[in-house]
């Protein structure tokens, strides 16, 4: 059995979906790359674009200078790889129809299986978050609106008053006294 950290360190994500390069697949079923790749284009109709894809030239360059190392012979990666997504990978069993590809496919599910669990969770605990943050945004909204109107009340109270303690200007008439 292989440890899920070495299944989980050999995923990545490319073009915004996560995969698993030919190689590293190579290496847990057991068999030489060359051989992985030659099942593959023998069986090439299995594979559609969203099973997997060959890498370009510039995503390669730029995966590689992630890892900040001189040696691309160290890292296996002279010509762009392969990369399998979750289905690829497991169309790549009924492939290779190998004992130990299989057992290795069981495991690499189970962890993109675990994996979309926690971001599912993970999603659900964001759109949480923006919920109650949109309730807050509102409630700011309306504490300001509630502001805003004591404001206006204030100012209205405070013209009214000083309407009332002006100096009036103007005419005064007087009461006529009656004298008789």
């Amino acid at each position: 059995m292989i440890q899920e950290e070495i299944i989980l360190k050999k995923i990545y994500l490319v073009r915004e979906q996560k995969v698993m390069f030919d190689r590293d697949l190579a290496e847990l079923y057991g068999i030489d790359n060359k051989r992985l790749k030659e099942a593959v284009r023998r069986n090439i109709s299995r594979f559609p674009a969203d099973f997997m894809f060959e890498l370009t030239q510039e995503e390669l360059s730029y995966w590689r200078s992630q890892f900040g190392t001189s040696n691309r012979e160290k890292m296996g990666l002279r010509i762009p790889p392969f990369a399998f997504t979750e289905h690829g990978v497991l169309m790549l069993a009924s492939v290779l129809n190998s004992e130990r590809a299989i057992l290795v496919n069981i495991q690499i599910v189970r962890v993109f299986t675990r994996m979309r669990r926690l971001m599912e969770t993970h999603t659900e605990i964001l759109r949480k978050l923006e919920l109650i943050e949109k309730k807050d945004v509102e409630q700011d909204q309306q504490i300001l609106l509630l502001f805003e109107y004591l404001r206006q009340m204030e100012q209205s109270r405070q013209q009214q008053e000083e309407q009332e303690n002006r100096k009036r200007i103007g005419y005064r008439l007087q009461e006529k006294n009656s004298r008789t």
